[in-house]
């Protein structure tokens, strides 16, 4: 293409792309040793120290058509997911997988090591079972605001803002749905509202952080600290004292859709849920196509990756980052409104509890990508779900939850690590483009 050309066609900006290569031998290593100590951990911990029963997982859910139950060997089980996880350890120490099969990799040790896990806590009684539908259900619950606070993080970065307001976001979000949910006597109204304030937080974020230049990092974390003192002071100042009248916006119902909700397992998990989960498939979509599909998502990873080249090319470097910074708010606005709306209805002091920095963490563990930022909040999710799961299982009780918490992290650790494969952040993001 011409030069010409490339000039009446800003959108003919190329973003760098990073050309795969081989693993180093250090993250091979590493990575297989890794892979090795877990399906070692999971044959001699979960296998061998499992009790003499068996593990049923069942497949119920509420609809018509039931699923049989499945029903395993606790300890073959165990022992025999843990040998494959040992191997793919092995072969990654001689041989190797390919970078870009890092994330399955893990993916297949992590799902080998909860079904041995989860076979060890269902082992020492009789009878014992888990309703794998109504687990993944409360994952996908749990999950809703990490995800959409990921949605924004991947945006804000993928313009090149780092958004570390996400806490602050969701926090807003939450204490206004519930407030104009209640002074509006509409659901609906309150969900808007705490969008419009998600939003609102991201303006703020957006002025400082482009025009002003300030330091991203510190700015989000002002911004954290402002939406837990302003909604800390207001709840106490009004929701505290007149809980019917600021307090009480009640609760988003359940929608099933028909024929799609009677589904086995897919319908009672996926399509029996609130309307702000349903916007939240809609949004996980959108996001994908429009980042990698389209003319504006070329223009924000442009802008993210190498300003100063988009700019010469007509590209609105200020303006794609102003608007993508302000709907991201918007949207961990709509993950805040779960919080309160969408799930108990009141809002409560510091409801979103450090979510917003989960949903960080998911961001760099997904890969700056809506999909994967999807999945590491569905896996911060799972392990959520699964503390309250454990407990009444009969080996469950003895395993600390913060275990079980950590485990999450740990993996984030070894993503940003690069021993899963290559992870490198939107060049630009978190510099300032002068105005």
């Amino acid at each position: 293409m011409s030069a010409a050309e490339q000039r009446a066609r800003p959108e003919a900006v190329v973003v760098h792309e990073v050309l795969e290569q081989p693993v180093s031998l250090r993250k091979r290593v590493v990575t297989g040793a890794l892979l090795v100590l877990v399906g070692a951990v999971t044959v001699v911990g979960w296998g061998l120290g499992a009790g003499a029963g068996d593990a049923t997982f069942a497949f119920g859910g509420g609809t018509a058509v039931r699923l049989p139950d499945l029903t395993l060997p606790a300890t073959a089980t165990a022992v025999l997911l843990g040998a494959v996880v040992v191997v793919l350890g092995l072969f990654q120490l001689v041989r190797g997988f390919r970078a870009r099969r890092g994330p399955l990799l893990v993916g297949a040790a992590v799902a080998a090591f909860m079904v041995s896990f989860l076979c060890w806590a269902m082992s020492g009684g009789e009878a014992s079972s888990i309703d794998v539908v109504q687990l993944l259900r409360q994952t996908l619950f749990l999950a809703t605001p990490l995800i959409l606070g990921a949605l924004a993080g991947v945006l804000g970065e993928r313009s090149g803002v780092v958004n570390v307001a996400i806490e602050g976001q969701l926090l807003t979000g939450a204490f206004t749905a519930a407030l104009v949910g209640t002074l509006a006597g509409s659901l609906g109204a309150g969900v808007v509202g705490g969008v419009l304030s998600g939003a609102l937080v991201g303006w703020l974020l957006a002025v400082f952080a482009i025009r002003y230049r300030v330091n991203q990092v510190i700015l989000g974390v002002v911004l954290n600290a402002a939406a837990l003192g302003f909604t800390g002071w207001a709840y106490k100042a009004l929701m505290q004292s007149d809980t019917e009248r600021f307090n009480a916006p009640g609760q988003l119902q359940t929608l099933p859709i028909p024929v799609l909700s009677d589904i086995p397992v897919l319908g009672p998990l996926l399509f029996e849920a609130n309307v702000v989960v349903y916007v939240m498939y809609a949004l996980v979509v959108a996001l994908q196509v429009v980042l990698f599909r389209t003319r504006w998502g070329l223009r924000t990873r442009a802008v993210g990756e190498h300003p100063k080249a988009a700019a010469t090319l007509g590209v609105p470097v200020l303006r794609i980052r102003y608007v993508n910074v302000v709907v991201a708010g918007g949207i961990a606005g709509l993950g805040g409104a779960f919080l309160s709306v969408g799930t108990i209805g009141p809002f409560t002091e510091n409801m979103s509890a450090g979510k917003g920095f989960i949903a960080l963490a998911a961001v760099i563990f997904g890969r700056w990508t809506p999909k994967g930022a999807v999945a590491a909040s569905l896996l911060f999710g799972f392990f959520a779900a699964l503390q309250t799961l454990v407990g009444v299982l009969p080996y469950g009780s003895s395993v600390p939850s913060s275990f079980l918490s950590a485990l999450p992290y740990l993996a984030t650790l070894f993503a940003v690590a690069g021993f899963v494969g290559r992870v490198r952040p939107p060049a630009a993001s978190g510099e300032p483009y002068p105005a």
